[in-house]
Protein backbone atom coordinates (compact mmCIF):
# COMPACT_ATOMS: atom_id res chain seq x y z
CA UNK A 1 0.00 0.00 0.00
CA UNK A 2 1.34 3.67 -1.06
CA UNK A 3 0.86 5.85 2.04
CA UNK A 4 -1.84 7.89 0.28
CA UNK A 5 -4.02 5.57 2.32
CA UNK A 6 -6.13 4.34 -0.61
CA UNK A 7 -3.48 3.20 -3.77
CA UNK A 8 -2.50 -0.51 -3.80
CA UNK A 9 0.37 -0.66 -5.56
CA UNK A 10 2.39 -3.26 -7.63
CA UNK A 11 6.30 -4.26 -7.26
CA UNK A 12 8.83 -6.50 -8.55
CA UNK A 13 11.45 -8.28 -6.18
CA UNK A 14 14.52 -9.44 -7.43
CA UNK A 15 15.77 -11.36 -4.31
CA UNK A 16 19.41 -12.73 -3.53
CA UNK A 17 20.02 -16.37 -3.67
CA UNK A 18 21.11 -16.59 0.30
CA UNK A 19 18.45 -16.49 2.98
CA UNK A 20 19.71 -13.14 4.51
CA UNK A 21 18.27 -10.87 6.40
CA UNK A 22 19.52 -8.50 3.77
CA UNK A 23 19.67 -4.77 3.16
CA UNK A 24 17.54 -3.25 0.28
CA UNK A 25 16.66 -1.05 -2.34
CA UNK A 26 13.46 0.62 -3.69
CA UNK A 27 14.01 0.92 -6.87
CA UNK A 28 11.59 3.74 -8.75
CA UNK A 29 10.60 4.14 -12.24
CA UNK A 30 10.91 7.34 -14.81
CA UNK A 31 8.45 9.06 -16.56
CA UNK A 32 8.21 5.91 -19.22
CA UNK A 33 7.06 3.93 -16.81
CA UNK A 34 8.48 0.38 -15.66
CA UNK A 35 7.66 -1.71 -19.25
CA UNK A 36 9.05 -1.86 -22.62
CA UNK A 37 7.85 -0.26 -24.78
CA UNK A 38 8.48 -2.99 -27.10
CA UNK A 39 5.67 -4.81 -25.32
CA UNK A 40 2.76 -2.35 -24.84
CA UNK A 41 -0.26 -3.96 -23.41
CA UNK A 42 1.65 -6.45 -21.61
CA UNK A 43 2.66 -5.33 -18.32
CA UNK A 44 3.83 -7.88 -16.30
CA UNK A 45 7.64 -9.10 -14.79
CA UNK A 46 8.93 -10.20 -17.91
CA UNK A 47 8.02 -7.44 -20.03
CA UNK A 48 10.13 -4.89 -17.36
CA UNK A 49 12.71 -2.53 -19.53
CA UNK A 50 15.87 -3.98 -20.24
CA UNK A 51 17.15 -1.33 -17.90
CA UNK A 52 15.38 -2.42 -14.90
CA UNK A 53 16.22 -6.06 -15.47
CA UNK A 54 19.72 -5.39 -15.25
CA UNK A 55 19.82 -2.98 -12.08
CA UNK A 56 17.22 -5.48 -9.80
CA UNK A 57 19.77 -8.53 -11.30
CA UNK A 58 22.90 -6.18 -10.10
CA UNK A 59 21.70 -5.70 -6.66
CA UNK A 60 20.01 -9.04 -5.99
CA UNK A 61 23.66 -10.95 -7.37
CA UNK A 62 25.56 -8.43 -4.46
CA UNK A 63 23.31 -9.39 -1.44
CA UNK A 64 20.37 -7.00 -1.77
CA UNK A 65 16.72 -7.15 -2.49
CA UNK A 66 15.58 -4.98 -4.11
CA UNK A 67 12.03 -3.69 -5.04
CA UNK A 68 10.72 -2.57 -8.40
CA UNK A 69 7.43 -0.12 -7.60
CA UNK A 70 5.29 0.54 -10.38
CA UNK A 71 3.60 3.67 -9.28
CA UNK A 72 1.67 4.44 -12.85
CA UNK A 73 0.03 1.14 -13.42
CA UNK A 74 -1.99 1.25 -10.72
CA UNK A 75 -3.22 4.43 -11.65
CA UNK A 76 -4.37 3.71 -14.97
CA UNK A 77 -1.06 4.71 -16.79
CA UNK A 78 1.35 1.46 -16.93
CA UNK A 79 2.56 2.74 -20.60
CA UNK A 80 3.62 5.80 -18.85
CA UNK A 81 4.32 9.26 -21.00
CA UNK A 82 6.39 10.40 -23.78
CA UNK A 83 9.04 13.24 -23.58
CA UNK A 84 8.59 16.92 -22.45
CA UNK A 85 4.88 16.01 -21.24
CA UNK A 86 5.87 17.16 -17.91
CA UNK A 87 3.14 19.76 -17.90
CA UNK A 88 0.18 17.56 -19.04
CA UNK A 89 0.16 14.66 -16.88
CA UNK A 90 -2.37 13.90 -14.20
CA UNK A 91 -1.82 15.17 -10.71
CA UNK A 92 -2.23 11.56 -9.17
CA UNK A 93 0.98 10.59 -10.61
CA UNK A 94 2.96 13.86 -9.27
CA UNK A 95 6.87 13.48 -8.21
CA UNK A 96 6.69 16.05 -5.74
CA UNK A 97 3.66 15.18 -3.58
CA UNK A 98 2.27 11.41 -4.39
CA UNK A 99 5.54 9.00 -5.53
CA UNK A 100 7.23 9.64 -2.33
CA UNK A 101 4.39 8.19 -0.48
CA UNK A 102 4.75 5.30 -2.88
CA UNK A 103 8.07 5.31 -1.48
CA UNK A 104 7.76 5.07 1.95
CA UNK A 105 4.89 2.40 1.06
CA UNK A 106 7.76 0.22 -0.14
CA UNK A 107 9.56 1.15 2.12
CA UNK A 108 6.81 -0.22 5.04
CA UNK A 109 6.51 -3.30 2.91
CA UNK A 110 10.42 -4.07 2.61
CA UNK A 111 10.45 -3.56 6.45
CA UNK A 112 7.55 -5.69 7.29
CA UNK A 113 9.31 -8.73 5.73
CA UNK A 114 12.17 -11.29 7.61
CA UNK A 115 14.50 -11.48 5.09
CA UNK A 116 15.37 -7.71 4.79
CA UNK A 117 17.35 -5.55 7.74
CA UNK A 118 14.71 -2.85 7.95
CA UNK A 119 17.10 0.26 9.11
CA UNK A 120 18.94 -1.45 6.12
CA UNK A 121 16.98 0.39 3.13
CA UNK A 122 18.36 2.54 0.13
CA UNK A 123 16.74 4.10 -2.79
CA UNK A 124 17.65 4.60 -6.14
CA UNK A 125 15.46 6.10 -8.96
CA UNK A 126 16.11 7.61 -12.50
CA UNK A 127 14.35 10.78 -14.10
CA UNK A 128 10.89 11.16 -12.92
CA UNK A 129 11.94 8.70 -10.69
CA UNK A 130 15.11 10.60 -9.34
CA UNK A 131 12.71 13.45 -9.21
CA UNK A 132 10.78 11.56 -6.55
CA UNK A 133 14.34 10.79 -4.86
CA UNK A 134 15.00 14.48 -4.35
CA UNK A 135 11.78 14.86 -2.33
CA UNK A 136 11.46 11.96 -0.95
CA UNK A 137 14.81 13.05 0.81
CA UNK A 138 13.70 16.46 1.89
CA UNK A 139 14.05 17.59 5.31
CA UNK A 140 9.67 17.44 5.71
CA UNK A 141 9.09 14.72 2.99
CA UNK A 142 5.50 13.47 1.98
CA UNK A 143 4.91 10.66 3.59
CA UNK A 144 7.09 11.39 7.15
CA UNK A 145 7.51 13.45 9.69
CA UNK A 146 10.60 14.39 11.16
CA UNK A 147 12.81 11.92 8.74
CA UNK A 148 15.92 10.17 10.05
CA UNK A 149 18.09 7.75 8.59
CA UNK A 150 16.73 5.74 11.15
CA UNK A 151 13.18 6.11 10.50
CA UNK A 152 13.40 6.77 6.73
CA UNK A 153 16.15 5.64 4.14
CA UNK A 154 19.19 5.40 4.93
CA UNK A 155 20.92 6.84 1.75
CA UNK A 156 19.86 7.97 -1.77
CA UNK A 157 20.83 7.51 -5.45
CA UNK A 158 18.91 9.85 -8.12
CA UNK A 159 20.30 9.45 -11.43
CA UNK A 160 19.30 12.05 -14.47
CA UNK A 161 16.79 13.44 -12.12
CA UNK A 162 15.60 17.29 -12.74
CA UNK A 163 16.48 18.93 -10.07
CA UNK A 164 14.49 22.34 -10.78
CA UNK A 165 12.22 22.13 -7.71
CA UNK A 166 14.96 21.55 -5.16
CA UNK A 167 17.23 24.25 -7.04
CA UNK A 168 14.45 26.80 -6.41
CA UNK A 169 14.63 25.92 -2.65
CA UNK A 170 16.29 28.01 -0.12
CA UNK A 171 16.80 25.26 2.37
CA UNK A 172 16.70 22.23 0.69
CA UNK A 173 18.91 20.05 2.41
CA UNK A 174 18.83 15.61 2.29
CA UNK A 175 18.64 13.88 5.62
CA UNK A 176 20.36 11.22 4.23
CA UNK A 177 23.58 10.93 1.79
CA UNK A 178 22.47 11.77 -1.59
CA UNK A 179 24.07 10.61 -5.21
CA UNK A 180 23.65 12.61 -8.16
CA UNK A 181 24.39 11.56 -11.35
CA UNK A 182 23.58 13.32 -14.54
CA UNK A 183 24.47 13.67 -18.27
CA UNK A 184 26.25 16.39 -19.50
CA UNK A 185 23.99 16.07 -23.42
CA UNK A 186 20.90 15.37 -21.69
CA UNK A 187 18.20 16.44 -23.55
CA UNK A 188 15.14 16.54 -21.40
CA UNK A 189 16.28 17.92 -17.86
CA UNK A 190 19.03 20.22 -17.26
CA UNK A 191 22.15 19.22 -15.54
CA UNK A 192 23.35 22.54 -14.48
CA UNK A 193 20.39 22.84 -12.38
CA UNK A 194 21.30 19.84 -10.80
CA UNK A 195 25.12 20.92 -10.32
CA UNK A 196 23.50 24.25 -8.54
CA UNK A 197 21.45 22.27 -5.90
CA UNK A 198 24.61 20.07 -4.99
CA UNK A 199 26.89 23.55 -4.58
CA UNK A 200 24.09 24.99 -2.68
CA UNK A 201 23.27 21.95 -0.66
CA UNK A 202 26.77 20.99 0.52
CA UNK A 203 27.51 25.10 1.43
CA UNK A 204 24.36 24.42 4.34
CA UNK A 205 26.52 21.11 5.21
CA UNK A 206 24.42 18.26 3.37
CA UNK A 207 25.99 14.66 2.43
CA UNK A 208 25.72 15.59 -1.06
CA UNK A 209 27.75 14.26 -3.96
CA UNK A 210 27.07 15.42 -7.83
CA UNK A 211 28.58 13.36 -10.88
CA UNK A 212 28.35 14.63 -14.17
CA UNK A 213 29.10 12.37 -17.37
CA UNK A 214 30.98 14.64 -19.91
CA UNK A 215 29.01 13.56 -23.72
CA UNK A 216 26.67 11.23 -22.07
CA UNK A 217 22.51 11.17 -22.66
CA UNK A 218 19.40 10.78 -20.57
CA UNK A 219 19.16 7.41 -19.74
CA UNK A 220 22.09 6.63 -20.85
CA UNK A 221 22.31 3.53 -18.76
CA UNK A 222 19.96 1.67 -21.00
CA UNK A 223 22.18 -1.51 -21.67
CA UNK A 224 20.38 -1.70 -25.43
CA UNK A 225 22.17 -0.94 -28.18
CA UNK A 226 21.23 1.93 -29.07
CA UNK A 227 22.16 3.86 -26.14
CA UNK A 228 25.42 1.72 -25.16
CA UNK A 229 27.15 2.16 -28.86
CA UNK A 230 27.36 5.68 -27.59
CA UNK A 231 31.26 5.77 -26.08
CA UNK A 232 30.16 8.23 -23.59
CA UNK A 233 26.92 6.28 -22.50
CA UNK A 234 29.46 3.23 -22.10
CA UNK A 235 31.89 4.81 -20.07
CA UNK A 236 29.32 6.45 -17.82
CA UNK A 237 27.08 3.29 -17.28
CA UNK A 238 30.18 1.68 -16.17
CA UNK A 239 31.17 4.33 -13.83
CA UNK A 240 27.60 4.44 -12.68
CA UNK A 241 27.44 0.53 -11.96
CA UNK A 242 30.61 0.94 -10.04
CA UNK A 243 30.50 4.11 -7.80
CA UNK A 244 26.50 3.16 -6.86
CA UNK A 245 28.05 -0.60 -5.57
CA UNK A 246 30.51 1.29 -3.60
CA UNK A 247 28.00 4.04 -2.15
CA UNK A 248 25.21 1.78 -0.90
CA UNK A 249 27.79 -0.70 0.46
CA UNK A 250 29.45 2.40 2.23
CA UNK A 251 25.64 2.90 3.58
CA UNK A 252 23.76 0.35 3.67
CA UNK A 253 25.98 -2.70 4.65
CA UNK A 254 26.51 -3.23 8.99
Amino acid sequence: MSRDGGTKLVGYLFKPQTPGPHPAIVMLHGRGGPYSSLRRGSYVAETLTMRHKMWGDFWAERGYLALHVDSFGPRGYPQGFPKHSYMDRPPEVNDQSVRPLDAYGALDFLRARRDVISDRVGIQGWSNGGMTVLAAMAPDPPGLAHPTRETGFRAALAQYPSCRFQARQNDYQPYAPLLVLAASEDDEVSPAACRHLAVAARARGADIEFVIYEGAHHSYDDPGKTKQSHEPNRVATQDTLGRAEAFFRRHLQQ
